[in-house]
C-alpha cells in the first residue's frame, strides 16, 4: 500500500463535484498537465467538508483550468502533513500557496 496519493486527477467541474460528499478529508489541486500546485484539507471548520472546500477553489480559480483528487480521511490534518513531506521529498519543496498558508516546519519522511 502506497503512501502516496494516487487517484486519477478530474477536471474541477460542477459537474465532477456532485459526487463529492461533505466529509473530512484531503485533496490536490494541479494545473492541465497535473502538476501539484496545492495541497489542503477539508477538517471540522470547513462548511460542508470536501465539496465545499473544493467548490470554494473552483470558483476561485474559475478562469483557470485546474484538475483535483481527494481523499476521504477523518485523520486528515496527519494526512495532510504526510502529503506535505511526500512533496518536499518529490519536489524539493512546498508548493508556493502552501508556503504562504502553512507557516509550520514541515518534517522530514522518506518513503523509499
Amino acid at each position: 500500500m502506497s503512501i502516496r496519493l494516487n487517484k486519477p486527477f478530474q477536471d474541477l467541474t460542477p459537474e465532477n463535484l456532485v459526487s463529492v460528499q461533505g466529509q473530512l478529508g484531503v485533496y490536490q489541486l494541479a494545473d492541465e498537465n497535473d502538476n501539484i500546485f496545492y495541497i489542503g484539507y477539508a477538517g471540522g471548520r470547513s462548511l460542508f467538508g470536501l465539496h465545499g472546500e473544493l467548490t470554494r477553489e473552483m470558483q476561485a480559480r474559475e478562469s483557470k483550468p485546474t484538475r483535483f483528487r481527494y481523499e476521504v480521511n477523518q485523520q486528515y490534518i496527519s494526512r495532510y502533513e504526510e502529503l506535505l513531506m511526500l512533496h518536499q521529498f518529490d519536489y524539493g519543496e512546498l508548493p508556493e500557496r502552501v508556503k504562504d498558508e502553512y507557516p509550520h516546519k514541515v518534517g522530514v519522511l522518506s518513503p523509499n
